[in-house]
């Protein structure tokens, strides 16, 4: 009898992209995707984890008041639940004194109330999540038997740990539902997005599937908050593992599935994971959403004939449309002719505003200001940073007048070795290239161009220079970029320390260099703009060190 019910049961994904705290917006989503289920004949909708929030709510979960409006949220859900059952995730309160308050919780409504409530257990508390913060991880695992079916319900996290692998916990939740002989298992997921992180969730779903041999519903957020991007690509994976379906990235969807289609598909299903196409998919949706959900819509930038902010002003004109991006040339005694010709012809190709303000009289404003006191030095850093620092004043005085949101312009390279000027280039409200190396640059872009040159190719060619005085080249005072980012790589992703490095053939001078310029650069990065994420490594919330401390300095 089961098994004949599970055959018929129909089940819609919402892959939504929901807005911290809005309450009233991402109800209004969950229920015109509760209607679109309904239309379809599903049995059953899921949606992702704490959506009737947002996430990650952060310190908003400390607020009575915004514990009550999720409640509001999930009562008010469960009265459309009569023809339908619905599977939400929402805080849900700790009624024991012991421990903390709230439980992350994945909610089963049907007949209009809540029939069952599914406890995260695993509760991550490494790079971007803090969640042991906020929750107390649940003891308890049970499945509920819906129209025959067994469903083992589990949150995000609680599927990262198949068999006890992972030595960061000490349970696995779904050895405890599998003794239950659950028939299907689903998963509601926040699982932020890096470059290959498809790659490794479509592995971890899989192994699951393969240990338990019962195949697999994955419902992902998607959509930006703050620096945090969510990909979508909600799974569907049958028992014998093959990758039944799996929903667009960076962008909503809603799709329903049966087990009968679950068992027949034996195509793989995945999406195209061009590493290029996914961080340049990212980098738009993290700027509509950081611009869309603060109300924000006009940007600006310095554009220098520069790569880095040829890239920044590629992307805010595809996310935010040409005529919603203005860029200011600012041109130095030191700029080169082909600065401002470079600028104007990507200006040109990209449709966007553009103001050309010669900096030179500020500049000479400045220096003779203080020549009365630095009369006796001789011209270095300080002239250097002037410069960047009449720029940023410029910027922001149009961000203040015109009502644009400045973007800053430099790249996890730069920003990792303090290749940058604190108030000057490294101004801005979101740094949208902050976690892209500058060697990834450079393929990014030659991957923009593939069908039409819309960077100037003398952009991408011409040696990087910050311009700041005659003849500068970065490499004058940093290492080659391609030597540069293996070691940023290798310390930042990888966490290897400089033995470590050495013993791989890396050579030790530079080693330490670069080392040395990560650490003692540390107070320039816990000054800057929140960065877009596309690594597993990003500078901001997900990577804590100390400014002031003794190793590797």
């Amino acid at each position: 009898m089961a098994l004949a019910y599970f055959v018929g049961m129909k089940i819609s994904l919402a892959q939504l992209n929901y807005h911290i705290g809005n309450f009233g917006g991402n109800a209004a989503k969950m229920k015109q995707a509760i209607e679109q289920a309904k239309a379809d004949r599903c049995d059953l909708v899921v949606f992702s984890e704490l959506s009737v929030c947002g996430y990650p709510p952060r310190d908003f979960l400390e607020f009575e008041d915004f514990i009550e409006e999720c409640e509001t949220v999930v009562s008010d859900l469960a009265k459309l639940s009569h023809d339908i059952a619905i599977l939400v995730g929402a805080p849900v309160r700790n009624p024991l004194i012991e421990g903390k308050d709230l439980f992350n919780a994945a909610i089963f409504l049907h007949e209009g109330e809540v029939q069952h409530v599914a406890k995260k257990a695993l509760l991550p508390t490494y790079d971007v999540f803090d969640e042991y913060r906020y929750f107390e991880p649940a003891d308890e695992f049970d499945v509920i038997e819906y129209k025959g079916v067994r469903l083992a319900i589990t949150v995000c996290e609680d599927i990262w740990n198949v068999g006890n692998e992972n030595p960061m916990y000490r349970t696995c939740p779904m050895d405890h539902l599998i003794t239950q002989k659950p028939d299907l298992a689903i998963n509601l997921s926040a699982s932020p997005f890096h470059w290959d992180q498809a790659n490794v969730r479509t592995e971890v779903v899989q192994a699951n599937v393969a240990r338990y041999g019962i195949p697999m519903i994955y419902v992902n957020h998607v959509g930006a908050q703050t620096e945090l991007i969510f990909d979508g690509g909600s799974l569907v994976v049958g028992a014998q593992g093959n990758v039944c379906r799996e929903l667009p990235y960076f962008k909503e969807a809603q799709e329903s599935v049966t087990l009968d289609h679950i068992k027949a598909e034996s195509r793989d299903q995945s999406n195209d994971r061009n590493k290029n196409q996914l961080i340049h998919d990212a980098i738009i949706l993290g700027l509509k959403d950081y611009f869309g959900k603060l109300g924000f819509t006009k940007a600006i930038l310095g554009l220098s004939g520069g790569i880095d902010s040829a890239l920044t002003a590629y992307f805010a004109a595809k996310a935010l449309g040409p005529k919603n991006v203005k860029v200011l040339l600012m041109p130095s005694p030191y700029s080169s002719g082909h600065s401002v010709s470079d600028a104007e012809e990507l200006v040109s190709n990209l449709g966007i505003d553009a103001e050309l303000i010669r900096i030179n009289e500020l500049y000479e404003g400045f220096n003779q200001t203080l020549h009365p006191y630095f009369k006796d030095y001789d011209f270095d850093v300080t002239e250097e940073n002037l410069q960047a620092r009449i720029r940023g004043t410029l910027l922001m005085a149009f961000s203040n007048k015109e009502k644009y949101i400045l973007l800053n312009t430099t790249n996890k390279s730069e920003m990792a070795v303090g290749y940058g000027t604190l108030y000057g280039d490294l101004c801005g409200g979101l740094s949208v290239i902050g976690d892209i190396y500058k060697t990834e640059v450079f393929e990014i872009c030659r991957w923009i161009n593939r069908a039409e040159e819309i960077i100037p190719s003398h952009i991408i060619t011409k040696p990087p220079s910050a311009e700041l005085r005659h003849d500068q080249k970065d490499s004058d005072s940093l290492p080659e970029y391609d030597l540069l980012d293996k070691v940023l790589v290798e310390y930042i992703e990888n966490r290897r320390g400089p033995q470590e490095m050495i013993e791989m053939g890396i050579d030790e001078a530079l080693v330490r260099r670069v080392l040395r310029l990560v650490n003692i650069n540390e107070f320039k990065r816990y000054q800057t703009a929140p960065v877009l994420r596309v690594s597993r490594k990003a500078f901001g919330m997900g990577r804590r060190l100390p400014i002031v401390a003794k190793y590797l300095s």
